[in-house]
């Protein structure tokens, strides 16, 4: 039943995240790097995204194996239904005409996102493609930091593929990673973190 519970937080924060995915991508205020570099190739090549998703997904999981981050049912996952929550939810949105309107849902996708990230990662069953990109490099780069360069290098390669850049990729590249690591620990299941180490009751997770 355990497992049966993590596997159900699992598939709900993974529809939650490309909820939130969705939503960063209509504020056209800028996204999460991923995102970008996803999407960026996407309009490139005139294929979907939860295609491009897949893909480029399973090449960063392949790296991040090469360096001993095996893969797990969260790396099938993750890509796969954040993939389809978001071409199945972004067409379907509202844009936003005003300003203010657009930054609302900005700051909501966010919100959204981090939370998917970290209810997903908390479960322990296999980290998405650019979490397990970031995760490879901690040790010797904490996850906060490292989250936060992977998602700098999507936004940069994005960017150059005609993918929308703004204000709000500054505020995710930036506060993606140390906001995440903060919320993992009200979201794990136990007291083990993601690399397998004990806590106390207190997690110090980005100290």
């Amino acid at each position: 039943m355990k497992l049966l519970a993590r596997v159900t937080q699992l598939v709900i924060a993974c529809a939650v995240l490309g909820a939130g995915v969705a939503l960063l991508l209509d504020a056209r205020l800028g996204s999460d790097g991923y995102s970008m570099f996803v999407n960026g190739i996407s309009l490139t090549s005139g294929v979907e995204f939860w295609v491009v998703n897949t893909v480029l997904g399973a090449v960063l999981v392949a790296m991040a194996w090469l360096r001993g981050r095996r893969p797990g049912l969260g790396t099938v996952a993750q890509p796969i239904v954040v993939g389809v929550v978001v071409s199945w939810l972004l067409p379907r949105l509202p844009e936003p005409s005003s300003l203010p309107l657009r930054w609302v849902e900005l700051l909501a996708g966010f919100a959204v996102v981090c939370v998917g990230v970290a209810a997903y990662l908390a479960v322990d069953l296999g980290a998405g493609p650019t979490e397990v990109a970031a995760l490879a490099w901690d040790p010797p780069v904490p996850f906060r930091w490292s989250y936060s360069a992977v998602q700098l290098i999507g936004a940069v390669a994005g960017y150059l593929l005609g993918a929308s850049l703004g204000p709000g990729t500054v505020i995710v590249v930036l506060l993606i990673g140390p906001v995440v690591d903060r919320l993992l620990p009200f979201l794990r299941f136990s007291d083990r973190s993601r690399w397998g180490r004990a806590r106390p009751a207190r997690t110090e997770a980005a100290t």
